[in-house]
C-alpha cells in the first residue's frame, strides 16, 4: 500500500511538473490590441468613436501658465509619468440619412503610432466611400491628415466642411511664410491633406455658428486655431458636444482650465473657450466628446470643488 501511494505521489509530481513546463512554453506574446472603436446611441443617431491611435506628449514641456513641478504632481495623481500616451479620437455619426465623420486623424503625418483610422473604420463595419461628409474641428495635422490616401481622396464621396477662418489661415502661403519655422509643417500638412478636396470642389466652408445638417450644428470656438470649431449633435432630446482640441491633458486642464498648450494660436482665447465649455456641459448635463481624452473620449463633466471632473462613459458591451 505504501509503495502504491509513493508511486501515485510521484505520478502527481511528474504531472504537475509537465504542466508547469507547458505553461512556461506558452504561445508568444501578441503585443497587439483589439480594434479601436466604440459605439453608442444618441437618440436615433448612432455614434461610433474611431481611434486613430495614440501619440506621446510631454506635458511639462508643452503646457503653459503652470510650473513643471505642478504639472508633475497633477499627472502623478492620475498615475501618469512625464510622457503621456494621448489618444487621437475621431467620431462617426450615422443619422440614418447621412454618415458624417468628425475629424480624420493624422494618417502618416504624426508618426507610426497613428494612422489607424482606416482599419478601425473597417472593423466598425463601414467603408470610406460610404461617408457623406467630413466635419473638421480645425486643420492641425492630427485632425486632417486622414483626408488623403496616396495623394487621393480618402473619402471619395464626402464633402469636407470647415470654418472659413481656419481655411484662410492654414491654406495660406502668406500665413505660412510669417509663421515660425517649427510651425511650417502644420501648414504643409493641412495644404497637402485638403488639396484633393479643394481641387475636386469638395471643400465647403462656413463662418461661425452654422446648422450643417438636421441635428448637427457647428459652434465657433476660436483660440486653439483661428477657426477652431466644436460640433453639437442632437437627437430625441439627447445632446453630445464634440470639443475638438479644447482639452489636451485631462489630468491637468480639468482641475486647471486656465492652463494652455504650446499648440494654441491664441492662448487666452483658448482658455476662455475651455472654461465656458466646462461650465456649460456641467450645467446642461449633456455628453461631451474630445479628440484627446482617453479613448473612447466620451463622458460628462461635473463640478468638483473649485475644479471640474471628467466622468468617462461606462464602457458597456452592446446587447
Amino acid at each position: 500500500m505504501l509503495l502504491r501511494r509513493s508511486l501515485w505521489s510521484a505520478a502527481l509530481l511528474l504531472a504537475g511538473g509537465v504542466a508547469f513546463v507547458s505553461a512556461e512554453a506558452a504561445a508568444p506574446q501578441q503585443k497587439t490590441a483589439a480594434p479601436g472603436w466604440y459605439r453608442t446611441m444618441l437618440g436615433d443617431f448612432e455614434v461610433t468613436v474611431l481611434s486613430d491611435g495614440v501619440v506621446d506628449l510631454e506635458p511639462k514641456t508643452l503646457l503653459l501658465g503652470i510650473k513643471p513641478a505642478e504639472v508633475g504632481a497633477l499627472l502623478g495623481k492620475r498615475f501618469l509619468g512625464d510622457k503621456v500616451a494621448t489618444s487621437v479620437n475621431t467620431f462617426l455619426v450615422n443619422t440614418g440619412d447621412k454618415l458624417i465623420l468628425v475629424d480624420t486623424g493624422a494618417a502618416a503625418l504624426f508618426g507610426p503610432t497613428l494612422g489607424k483610422l482606416p482599419q478601425n473604420l473597417a472593423a466598425a463595419g463601414y467603408r470610406p466611400e460610404q461617408i457623406d461628409a467630413v466635419l473638421i474641428t480645425h486643420m492641425h495635422p492630427d485632425h486632417v491628415g486622414g483626408l488623403m490616401a496616396d495623394g487621393k481622396l480618402a473619402f471619395p464621396n464626402a464633402t469636407v466642411h470647415a470654418d472659413q477662418r481656419d481655411a484662410d489661415y492654414w491654406l495660406s502661403d502668406s500665413e505660412m511664410a510669417k509663421a515660425p519655422e517649427a510651425a511650417k509643417g502644420f501648414f504643409k500638412g493641412a495644404m497637402a491633406s485638403l488639396k484633393p478636396y479643394v481641387d475636386a470642389g469638395k471643400l465647403k466652408t462656413f463662418r461661425g455658428d452654422t446648422e450643417l445638417f438636421p441635428g448637427i450644428r457647428a459652434n465657433a470656438a476660436a483660440g486653439h486655431t483661428p477657426g477652431h470649431t466644436t460640433y453639437t449633435i442632437e437627437s430625441k432630446g439627447q445632446k453630445l458636444v464634440l470639443w475638438g482640441d479644447l482639452v489636451h491633458v485631462a489630468a491637468v486642464q480639468f482641475p486647471k482650465p486656465e492652463v494652455t498648450i504650446a499648440f494654441d494660436t491664441d492662448s487666452k482665447a483658448a482658455a476662455g473657450e475651455r472654461a465656458r465649455a466646462f461650465a456649460a456641459a456641467a450645467k446642461g448635463g449633456w455628453w461631451i466628446g474630445a479628440a484627446h481624452l482617453p479613448f473612447p473620449g466620451l463622458g460628462h463633466i461635473r463640478v468638483e470643488g473649485r475644479a471640474w471632473e471628467f466622468v468617462p462613459a461606462n464602457h458597456d458591451v452592446p446587447r
